[in-house]
């Protein structure tokens, strides 16, 4: 049987595996496992160095997909080794069987060894790195599609992972930490991971680890954060790095697909000053997807600060289910109006919502109090955007022409921009929502938020326009009444 016919095989294995396997089993382990196009694309990216025997490392291997990729590049004359040693870790025993067939078949007809680990990768990882590495690593090359879960805080995870100085809080970017760590100077490691460690404080010690330890030779992005993993239904943005241990930092490849089947597969090569900004502290991993020039980023116009303008940006204070108890379906005596992300479409409020699943008003008491907004005009922004929406960013304008009460309260899913808990002038609501709703925006929020949600970090990075000229959009949107994308557009874009 050729190497292609095998991955193929191992692709049939992994739909019939996926198609049987509990979503609960699956979320246990954040297991999803890798399509044979993306896994042969992943496999593409390694330079064909001088190495004669490759050792690849495939962590959290499953039915062996990316291995078999790997290896049916070389059987090809995709490399040039001379022999191929393959370490596999998978701790889902349901998996073995089939890896080691997938394992077996090819070294049928190709010089290899391989060792299959059942063993908790982290965990063994860890334990060599610490007290049985050789100097100087020990793979060559790494291909990873690692788990997908959070590190609780105090698990055992956390603990081993912070002897190594590796600071994170998911399961994919240990696996990349450790892996990066096990490799040998100039090795590769390509793995297909969510884009949301791209950006965040929370993926910042990460960021710093890999940036500090390797080159970033290649990123791909899927523009379809369903697409990717379709057959496990993950809603997710998903990106490949290659990146390339102990060498000196270059231009950056950049490419993008749609989806898996690179169909429309478009790669461009960008100076790595367009990927990590020299004054960004954060470090935050910048996506270019396309050669355009972008607007935000490059225009004199858009240089302010939220602190700069005299504005603020908060998660609305109100946590529900904290609150439960004071909780009312329908506004009644000694209640305030409660916002959700329901009460807003369109780019206005509409409250109170009889249809709405969620509740409508908030008892007004000691308990409560302090999670209070004085009454008047927000621009609000949900932190989750719908499949549906065309846009990440979604604004719009709370009004007290719509409620009548002294008070109200924000709920945790929404972002408020405010002074001090008070309103903000009504063109600058208006002026402020109708910025946040321009295509220009939502393109260059994409090109440095991995998250499929808009965070306050995220928007008080964000850069806008100086506060008179936000005031003279808003009594632009105010005289239009309710302008078109294109109107919105063609207003924003002329402001650059």
């Amino acid at each position: 049987m050729s190497s292609l016919v095998l991955l193929d095989h191992v692709d049939k294995v992994r739909r019939t595996v996926a198609a049987a396997t509990r979503r609960e089993h699956k979320s246990e382990l954040g297991q999803f496992m890798t399509p044979s196009a993306v896994a042969r694309f992943m496999a593409s990216l390694f330079a064909d160095n001088d190495v004669k025997t490759a050792r690849l490392l495939d962590a959290g291997a499953g039915v062996g997909s990316l291995t078999s990729a790997f290896l049916d590049r070389w059987s090809n004359g995709g490399f040039g080794f001379s022999h191929v040693n393959v370490t596999a870790y998978e701790i889902d025993r349901h998996l073995l069987g089939h890896l080691d067939n997938a394992l077996s078949a090819h070294a049928g007809h190709l010089p290899l060894d391989w060792s299959i680990h059942a063993e908790d990768f982290i965990e063994d990882a860890v334990n060599a790195l610490q007290f049985g590495l050789p100097a100087g690593g020990r793979h060559t090359h790494a291909i990873l599609n690692p788990p997908y879960k959070k590190i609780g805080s105090h698990s055992n995870h956390r603990l081993l992972l912070r002897h190594l100085g590796i600071e994170t809080v998911n399961l994919y970017s240990a696996f990349v930490a450790l892996a990066l760590s096990l490799l040998t100077q100039g090795g590769q490691l390509v793995a297909i991971v969510p884009r949301s460690f791209c950006n965040g404080p929370y993926y910042r010690p990460f960021r710093e680890f890999i940036l500090a330890r390797a080159a970033l030779r290649h990123l791909h992005l899927f523009a379809a954060r369903n697409r990717a993993f379709r057959d496990d239904g993950v809603l997710q943005e998903n990106i490949i790095l290659l990146l390339e241990k102990g060498t000196d930092q270059g231009n950056v490849t950049v490419s993008q697909a749609t989806d898996g089947d690179f169909a429309d597969l478009e790669t461009d090569i960008v100076p790595f000053e367009r990927i990590i900004l020299a004054d960004d502290p954060e470090q935050c991993i910048h996506i270019p997807t396309s050669r355009q020039i972008d607007p935000i980023k490059d225009s004199s116009a858009f240089r302010h600060s939220l602190a700069d303008i005299g504005i603020e940006v908060s998660t609305g204070p109100v946590v529900d289910f904290r609150l439960r108890e004071h909780l009312r379906d329908v506004p009644e005596a000694g209640t305030v109006p409660m916002l959700y992300p329901c009460h807003f479409s369109g780019g206005v409020l509409t409250w109170p919502k009889a249809e709405a699943r969620k509740p409508n008003a908030l008892m007004r008491n000691a308990d409560t109090e302090k999670w209070l907004y004085q009454n008047g005009y927000y621009t609000v922004v949900r932190r989750f955007s719908s499949k549906e929406e065309r846009h990440r960013i979604v604004a719009s304008v709370a009004s007290p022409r719509a409620i009548d009460s002294p008070v109200l309260g924000f709920e945790n899913h929404l972002n408020v921009f405010h002074c001090d808990k008070r309103g903000i002038p009504e063109e600058m609501a208006h002026g402020l929502a109708t910025y946040l709703n321009s295509t220009i925006v939502d393109r260059h929020f994409r090109r440095f938020s991995g998250h499929t949600q808009v965070n306050v970090a995220d928007l008080r990075r964000m850069k806008f326009p100086p506060r008179d000229a936000l005031l003279a959009l808003g009594r632009w949107a105010m005289a239009v009444g309710a302008p078109t994308q294109e109107e919105i557009d063609r207003k924003v874009e002329d402001m650059a």
